[in-house]
């Protein structure tokens, strides 16, 4: 084990910002508003969205079955949870249904919406569905009257990195998170 600094950005966006036109999904695709029946869903797609990412280094939860599903029940038990911005993307195809992509929002200690964990699967990215989702968390913080949302992203992942900031999301902060990697 080594201990490894990881570069990640706090990004921040004012929601007047952001165009309120919710981008039509792909043929097959549906997105399924939060409901705590789908948290098992939401934990499970959160590890095949991460397992294999540099944020299961930085966060070792993400790497982890049991981890998801930890992290998913401490999100939703907060007081600052937000449902309207929480989100498990759909896909189904020949009869077969394959959860895709999650995302969870809160109201931090400014007021602020606060992006958590958004995901997808390796096998459907590519297709504007981190957007879709994105978008759709957006409009649920400003359904609960919030006017800017904020998240952090780390550094080496660019495909986020580059959603985040056609969005509109600027970068206020760079931290560094210290974390145990193993190398093989």
């Amino acid at each position: 084990m080594s201990l490894t600094y990881f570069k990640r950005y706090r990004m921040e966006m004012r929601l007047e910002d952001f165009p309120r036109d919710v981008p039509a999904l792909p043929d097959g695709y549906r997105c399924i508003p939060w409901d705590k029946s789908l948290l098992e869903h939401h934990a499970e797609t959160k590890y095949r969205c991460f397992c294999y990412e540099v944020d299961a280094n930085v966060f070792p939860c993400l790497g982890e079955r049991d981890g998801c599903q930890r992290l998913m029940n401490e999100i939703t038990r907060r007081d600052n949870f937000i449902p309207q911005a929480t989100w498990l993307l759909e896909y189904a195809s020949e009869g077969e249904i394959d959860y895709c992509g999650t995302i969870q929002g809160l109201r931090d200690q400014l007021g602020r919406g606060a992006i958590q964990n958004l995901g997808i699967t390796p096998e459907h990215r590519g297709d504007g569905l981190g957007t879709a989702l994105l978008v759709r968390a957006l409009d649920g913080f400003r359904e609960q009257g919030l006017t800017c949302a904020t998240l952090e992203v780390t550094a080496q992942n660019s495909g986020a990195l580059r959603l985040y900031q056609r969005f509109g999301f600027q970068v206020v902060k760079t931290v560094y998170k210290a974390a145990e990697v193993a190398f093989a």
